[in-house]
């Protein structure tokens, strides 16, 4: 026997139905329709991928690394011959000093900037979805963001504001000095960018960027997609407009970018090699007419040695050129300097592939360098570019 429940109310109307709860019944389940088909219409993928926590035991240790001495033997100058006291010719070399591991425990850590008025690195740990903060005056690391929609390179304006590239938003992103965030750029003609990886800002507030596909080609440093744009590009931000445009569209990989002190370089790593080994791994220079927002005569500035790419660079006051190195040979995993004419000065050797640099410190001396699973620092004898 079938019973029909609040259908029908044998007390209430014998041997009927009840019209009135029929279509309240109704009612109720179109109602339960729409808002099932509402909810399943707002439904948005996460804010970017969040890994889990590096849970290695024991931790990597901190300090200077093992059997480090003075001079550090990681330092080394292709400067011949070398003195007694240091590697000549090698501005790295600061005296009695060695290189450091001052914080571990990342998955990939990436995109550092230094924040003078705080003194902090901030940088990105990808897979975990999240922006790290290290404080140099007592050694102190916080997640300073989290989930930061899988950034990756970050930079400072000249109002003292967080610029951010992040994968899985594919977007640039502006942290407001009141803690709101601003979309600098996510779109360029109507279709969504790729994956915004590295960007840096000019003297006159203008934002200059990268965007290869590395962050939307799998579900670890960003989510998946198809990409919308036809190159990979780097584009700039007009600072009163907002508008973008595209400034280079001949790179395989774009990727890390700076400027040189006086702005009339711009320096942008390819490593397309990552895409296929007749591919580039190597650092562009371009004339800037910081005005007019272009740029022009490309030219190599210097080569990579294969397998090994380079995707972060800073300059120094003196126009030197200090850049990542890892994913190859291990014995070149670390930091390159070059002069402004490209020839190598020489080499900081780190135990980890080194994705990204930054300068810092209070008198702008100590390279901050993002190796995998760690962040290092070093003294120097030069001083960053007080630009960004």
């Amino acid at each position: 026997m079938t019973t029909p429940l609040t259908l029908f109310d044998p007390q209430q109307h014998s041997g009927g139905f009840d019209r009135r709860k029929i279509l309240t019944g109704a009612a109720a389940l179109a109602a339960s329709a729409v808002t099932m088909k509402t909810a399943s219409a707002a439904s948005v993928a996460p804010l970017g991928q969040t890994g889990a926590p590096t849970t290695a035991s024991p931790p990597l240790p901190l300090g200077p690394l093992p059997g480090a001495r003075y001079p550090d033997a990681r330092l080394e100058s292709m400067k011949k011959p070398k003195v007694s006291f240091g590697p000549t010719g090698f501005p790295a070399f600061a005296g009695t000093m060695a290189v450091e591991r001052v914080a571990t425990g990342f998955r990939w850590a990436e995109g550092p900037v230094y924040f003078p008025a705080g003194r902090y690195v901030l940088f990105s740990d990808i897979p975990n979805n999240r922006i790290m903060r290290f404080s140099e005056d007592d050694g102190h690391l916080s997640v300073y963001r989290q989930p930061s929609m899988n950034s990756n390179g970050n930079t400072i304006d000249r109002e003292g504001r967080l610029i951010t590239c992040e994968h899985s938003g594919r977007r640039v992103t502006r942290t407001e000095l009141d803690g709101s965030i601003t979309i600098i750029a996510d779109k360029y003609n109507g279709k969504k960018l790729n994956s915004p990886n590295d960007a840096v800002v000019a003297a006159d507030g203008s934002i200059w960027f990268c965007d290869p596909a590395y962050g939307i080609g799998g579900f670890y440093e960003g989510i998946k997609a198809d990409a919308e744009q036809d190159k990979k590009n780097v584009y700039r931000v007009d600072p009163k407009s907002g508008d973008i445009k595209m400034v280079v569209d001949d790179f395989v990989e774009p990727n890390g970018l700076c400027f040189s002190p006086d702005e009339k370089k711009l320096y942008i790593c390819d490593t397309g090699f990552t895409d296929g080994p007749d591919n580039p791994s190597h650092i562009r220079v371009f004339d800037v007419d910081l005005a007019a927002g272009k740029l022009s005569n490309s030219k190599v500035f210097a080569e990579i040695p294969k397998p090994s790419i380079t995707d972060g660079l800073r300059c120094d006051r003196e126009g030197r050129v200090w850049c990542s190195v890892g994913w190859g040979d291990p014995n070149e995993d670390g930091v390159r300097c070059y002069t402004a004419d490209g020839d190598l000065l020489g080499k900081i050797h780190i135990p980890e592939t080194v994705a990204n640099l930054c300068f810092g410190g209070q008198q702008r001396n100590r390279l901050y360098i993002c190796g995998s699973s760690s962040l290092y620092a070093v003294y120097t004898s030069a001083q960053g570019a007080m630009k960004p």
